[in-house]
């Protein structure tokens, strides 16, 4: 359909021409190169071989080409009406004819001739080592590819004379040459051709279509509501109307209570009434009299020398638990655990989560009756202790924000310190007298109360360095220090030097890597200080001088994850044996077990059938072998001579 109109035609035939005359040659080069054996004899044959091939060109394209003088490869292409008025210029342009053919074949081949030498020269170069061993062979074969490359030249030809007979003398293009007359003639018949198809009326026609389908760019229009529209039948009892069409009165509604699930129980003194007993029960009314008169009797403890570490050992082999000494005392998990300091009888105090608090008389002979619970509390008692000062008092202290004192011989809860805006940890006695008390916070704040002091309030706030505090014990023979457990870090603080607005530590020790659950000082001395951190390791740090640093002196790997249903482990020392600190274990079979302060363990209670959970909570007596634990169901374990 389309035929070609190359600006070279002529130019490439003799470029055609030129190259398969330089292969024959190249082949004749090679043939004479195994013969006679001379690199350099070959390299001066092709130089001179191709010189006279030039020239022999450039002769051959002046006879054969009269007007591609005419021709210049960067000259644009003219119609017809500029051919005409170049044709005045075709006469002074004649003496210049051959100088321009020259000129331009020089322009093409030279650069070739030049590429080829160079060419072959790097060849010879590289192949001269293999003419010698492969001479016959390159011989048989630069013969044949003579024959062939003579073969096409001799078609070559012949298309180019069928080429131009072919070609149809014009008589508009007379004084034009045959190759431009036939491009000229290729271009009007692509012209024609492409007018015929139209392309520019369909396109427009395209244009139109697409316009004319696309939708015009407005929004839907809503509906306007008919105001004497009857709508859809709607249910008179939901819509509240009598059948007679007269509306109903508004029936009233009543506001839900959302009732708290511990709710605060009131200020003040709280009757000491127990839940799993009658309140004016003989026994009940007994219980109370017995513990008041036997907490007057109760003197204060004598210091001994501690015993040898064979002689505790076979006091604690000595101990044992069997039905009659495990008993479920509160509802709930024991938060907190302690022992009445009396020689004479055994009773044991447990705080719960629910906020109760439960005495236990293991001395009674009914089981039923030696059990009393109270509910001084509306969340969590964390501490209990009994006072040092007058046993028959046992405080407790509860998330509540509340500090109450159980009195035995009034038979009531009496409130110490109260903050509703706040949450208590833990506590400690700063006097021996029990007067004075310090109060941690979960916020981080340190309340000192004075229970001299009329009222329920506290006589100094004071803001710690700490986010949080867990645990606050105070120093057994220096009472200004106090130790507190935070997050992760575990600080020293004199009260002497406690500022309202923020006090910093005498001590920090940043040894722990997770939360800190406990820290207390050893019982007699404080020469020693015991931590318990959730990761899985129990400390022991030297106290025994109180300065910029205390040494750590003794790491007990131990499993401390009790996970989300179990209290929290705390390591307390034994009161009796102030190097021996006592802890709960997630080993089985269960048990409680006792380390020396060196990391060596001491002991371990089984309990076989007797003891089947976990006891996180334990407490020692001060003075006699007696061991209490508490689960997380309320249950107390006791372990005794």
């Amino acid at each position: 359909m389309f035929r070609g109109c190359s600006s070279f035609l002529r130019l490439a035939e003799f470029r055609r021409r030129f190259w398969r005359e330089i292969a024959s040659r190249w082949a004749l080069l090679l043939r004479s190169c195994g013969e006679a054996g001379s690199h350099c004899k070959a390299r001066w044959f092709f130089l001179r071989s191709a010189s006279v091939f030039q020239s022999e060109i450039l002769a051959s394209a002046a006879s054969k080409i009269p007007n591609l003088s005419n021709y210049k490869p960067d000259q644009p292409k003219h119609p017809k009406s500029l051919l005409d008025k170049n044709s005045n210029n075709e006469v002074a342009c004649k003496k210049c004819k051959k100088t321009k053919i020259r000129k331009t074949c020089r322009r093409i081949l030279t650069p070739r001739m030049a590429a080829t030498s160079s060419k072959a020269e790097s060849t010879l170069q590289k192949t001269s080592l293999d003419v010698y061993t492969e001479s016959d062979k390159q011989q048989h074969k630069s013969t044949s590819d003579t024959v062939i490359l003579r073969e096409v030249d001799r078609e070559s030809s012949q298309d180019l004379d069928s080429d131009e007979d072919t070609t149809p003398g014009l008589d508009e293009f007379s004084g034009l040459s045959p190759y431009e007359r036939k491009r000229l003639k290729n271009i009007s018949e692509n012209a024609n051709f492409f007018a015929s198809l139209q392309l520019s009326e369909s396109a427009a026609r395209l244009r139109e279509m697409i316009k004319r389908r696309q939708p015009p760019a407005s929004k839907r229009k809503k509906p306007k509501k008919r105001e004497n529209e009857t709508g859809c039948r709607r249910s008179m009892r939901l819509l509240k109307v009598d059948p007679s069409g007269v509306s109903l009165p508004a029936t009233p509604t009543q506001p839900t209570i959302i009732e708290d699930e511990n709710p605060m129980l009131p200020p003040g003194p709280l009757e000491m009434t127990p839940e799993n007993q009658d309140a004016d029960s003989e026994l009940f009314k007994r219980f109370l009299h017995t513990w008041a008169e036997v907490s007057k009797t109760s003197g204060k403890n004598t210091e001994k020398d501690l015993p040898n570490i064979k002689s505790y050992k076979a006091n604690l082999n000595g101990m044992v638990i069997n039905e009659d000494t495990v008993r479920k005392v509160t509802k709930g998990s024991v938060f907190s655990v302690a022992l009445h300091p009396s020689e004479i009888r055994t009773l044991v105090a447990a705080g719960a989560k629910s906020g109760q608090v439960g005495l236990w008389d293991l001395t009674h002979q009914s089981k039923e009756d030696g059990v009393y619970v109270f509910q001084p509390h509306s969340q969590p008692v964390s501490c209990l202790y009994f006072s040092p000062a007058n046993p028959a008092h046992i405080l407790s202290l509860s998330y509540d924000g509340t500090l109450r004192c159980g009195d035995f011989s009034r038979a009531i809860f009496e409130e110490v310190y109260r903050d509703e805006r706040s949450s208590f940890s833990s506590f400690d006695f700063l006097g021996e007298d029990a007067s004075t008390l310090i109060v941690g916070h979960w916020n981080g704040n340190i309340s000192l109360v004075d229970r001299r002091t009329p009222g329920t309030s506290y006589e100094k706030l004071i803001n710690s360095s700490l986010r949080k505090i867990r645990t606050v014990h105070v120093h057994p023979v220096h009472r200004q220090y106090f130790i507190t457990a935070g997050l992760r870090d575990t600080h020293i603080y004199d009260t002497r030097h406690l500022n309202p607005r923020g006090s910093q530590p005498l001590i920090s020790l940043t040894e722990h890597t997770k939360s800190i659950a406990s820290a207390y000082f050893s019982p007699l001395t404080g020469n020693k200080v015991v931590t318990t951190c959730a990761d899985c390791k129990l400390r022991i740090f030297d106290s025994s001088c109180i300065s910029s640093e205390i040494p750590l002196l003794t790491t007990i790997r131990h499993n401390t994850i009790t996970g989300r249903w179990l209290t929290r482990f705390q390591a307390v020392w034994d009161p009796k044996q102030e190097d021996c600190i006592i802890v709960g274990s997630m080993a089985h079979p269960r048990r409680v077990e006792i380390f020396h302060e060196t990391g060596k363990q001491v002991h371990s209670f089984f309990g076989g059938e007797c003891l089947v959970s976990v006891c996180s909570i334990n407490a020692m007596h001060p003075t006699r072998y007696i061991l209490a634990g508490g689960n997380s169901s309320g249950k107390i374990h006791v372990f005794m001579s």
